[in-house]
């Protein structure tokens, strides 16, 4: 259910990766040369410093069990093949074992589910909430579950593989024909074997998938038959009850919301149904649709039933775009047009385990740079915000670690460790004695700017309008470099202004429509005014016939000015001085 008093701020981080210590990482290195960082790592502490961040969530990534290329058979884990695992690794949504957690990331492997709860526990203890992937699209290859409670079969255990669909099967069959993809799946003993084959993840029904392909995936059957586009829903297909088991069972274990992995995928269909019953059982837990496709946006609200949508492919493309190739900042109003009506149910982000992070040479290059985006993304609306651990020192993901190249990415497929957050995690103490001046002033406007998200209700409840259309024509703004808005709840208004522009400082006379101060129930005078970044204050005009004037002093940064509706005084009194 979405939150009408706090805008989420949620913090990603992967165990595996957040807190590994070994400054030797070797390319394509095993656990035992590169080590994994553990769920136990995460103390009271450490979650502390990551809400002192602004963040009110931690998604946890890669918790449930993947493939993976280490040997716990002594566990009672079965092997799994390397020929269908990418990396030394694994992919976090290459599910294994949807009952279970990943063993790399437990201190105790037997106690790896009692390790969990008990990071959930700590996370709560410091007042923020849990979230984790629920992968709904696709399985490993090899889907096995020696963790799955009494009664429930795996995936594809009653499948009859002579059909190539059946809204009775839990996967998709190339019947007759042998997987065979562009990759190599080894020789005798060593040979991974798939007859007939499966589709694979991304919706590839060839027994035949290219490398780049999500060859080590295999989709599931949620009552669709893609040879002909009909839809098979009554009865419920099997899929849907397997699912529902599993959302309910990680409830269970005081989840408090699931980042559903491309929930665009899977019908809307079932969101409807899954989400409706259980929230029967929890109903204060939060969904979040990884979706790509802007116009199914609204049906996966209100009719799947999710609190918030990924925001890619309109607003973060945008900002990448003015960032990198030359967007004007006016295109910024046709992103809120798109979503007008359900804004506050998108989720905006400047990086995750998908994306180019902002500082490498792929995006901005710079992490300098981040604050007209960061502002934007974070402040447009009332809906949530996500940055990615290392995001707020700079990470620029440097590395060639094994599967993953040097791709601007941080990999997600191996046993790596990340040099910054090395630094800043400091043996558990995360503190800044090891940060360089540069890091410890981007944590620090990371700090500053997503706090105020949920110290300023004007920015986690308030009201949303753009003023652009009035400043197009105006010489004192250049609405392709700049971009302002207004935020407003209550008897306060703060009014953003971002400068996107590399090389210029901006001094801008921004027209402020009477059209604002009518529908936002704003007065219009003359006061005593806060910059809420820099803390200056100034007596400063706001008001539909007069330009506001501010001054940003640098290329890439922004001003939030305050008005506090009850210190603005009519200009006609002498008794107030203007200042601009």
């Amino acid at each position: 259910m979405t939150s009408g008093t706090q805008k989420p701020i949620i913090y990603q981080l992967l165990p595996r990766l957040f807190s590994n210590m070994n400054d030797n990482c070797v390319h394509g290195g095993t656990i035992e040369q590169n080590g994994s960082g553990k769920m136990n790592d995460i103390t009271k502490p450490v979650l502390r410093k990551i809400k002192e961040l602004g963040a009110t969530h931690v998604w946890y990534t890669g918790i449930i069990e993947h493939a993976h290329d280490v040997d716990y058979t002594a566990f009672g884990i079965e092997r799994d093949n390397p020929h269908v695992v990418k990396g030394k690794a694994g992919s976090p949504y290459a599910i294994k074992d949807y009952y279970d957690v990943d063993p790399d990331i437990a201190v105790n492997v037997e106690h790896r589910i009692e390790e969990f709860e008990a990071l959930v526990e700590r996370t709560h203890a410091v007042g923020m909430k849990v979230i984790i992937d629920f992968v709904p699209n696709h399985v490993a290859r090899r889907y096995h579950s020696d963790a799955k409670p009494v009664g429930i079969r795996d995936f594809g255990e009653n499948d009859n593989s002579t059909l190539g669909f059946s809204p009775f099967n839990d996967f998709y069959y190339i019947t007759r024909q042998q997987f065979a993809p562009s990759i190599d799946l080894g020789r005798g003993d060593d040979a991974y074997i798939e007859f007939p084959a499966k589709a694979s993840g991304n919706d590839c029904f060839t027994a035949f998938p290219s490398c780049n392909d999500w060859y080590e995936t295999v989709k599931l059957n949620y009552g669709v038959d893609y040879g002909n586009g009909s839809r098979h829903f009554d009865p419920i297909p099997p899929v849907w009850f397997k699912m529902l088991h599993i959302l309910r069972y990680w409830a269970s274990k005081g989840v408090d919301g699931f980042r559903c992995d491309m929930a665009g995928m899977v019908p809307v269909e079932f969101w409807q149904w899954a989400i409706a019953n259980v929230r029967e059982r929890f109903p204060n837990i939060i969904f979040i649709a990884e979706i790509y496709e802007i116009n199914r946006y609204r049906d996966y609200i209100n009719v799947g039933g999710f609190d918030y949508l990924y925001d890619k492919v309109n607003l973060y493309d945008t900002l990448r775009g003015i960032e990198c190739c030359n967007y004007s900042a006016a295109t910024l109003t046709s992103c809120w047009q798109t979503v007008d009506g359900v804004s506050n149910h998108m989720l905006n982000f400047l990086e995750n385990h998908d994306e180019h992070r902002f500082a490498s040479p792929q995006y901005a290059g710079d992490a300098s740079r981040v604050i007209p985006s960061l502002i934007v993304s974070s402040m447009l609306s009332n809906g949530p915000f996500m940055l990615y651990m290392g995001q707020e020192l700079g990470e620029q993901a440097l590395d060639a670690e094994g599967y993953s190249g040097r791709d601007g990415r941080t990999t997600i497929f191996d046993f790596w460790s990340i040099e910054k957050l090395r630094r800043w995690f400091n043996g558990g103490k995360c503190n800044d004695s090891k940060l360089t001046d540069d890091e410890k002033r981007l944590r620090e406007t990371y700090k500053q700017i997503l706090t105020l998200c949920n110290k300023e209700k004007c920015l986690s409840q308030g009201r949303f309008f753009d003023v652009m259309y009035v400043n197009y024509d105006n010489p004192h703004f250049n609405p392709h470099r700049q971009y302002a808005f207004l935020r407003s709840y209550g008897k306060t208004t703060l009014l953003i202004a971002v400068n996107f522009d590399h090389s210029h400082s901006a001094e801008m006379q921004i027209n402020i429509p009477r059209h604002a101060f009518e529908l936002l129930n704003i007065p219009e005078g003359r006061g005593e005014m806060t910059e809420l970044l820099s803390g200056m204050t100034a007596v400063k005009e706001f008001s539909s016939d007069q330009p506001f004037k501010t001054y940003i002093p640098t290329p890439m940064n922004a001003v939030i000015w305050k008005i506090e509706h009850n210190k603005l005084v009519d200009r006609s009194d002498e008794n107030v001085v203007n200042i601009d």
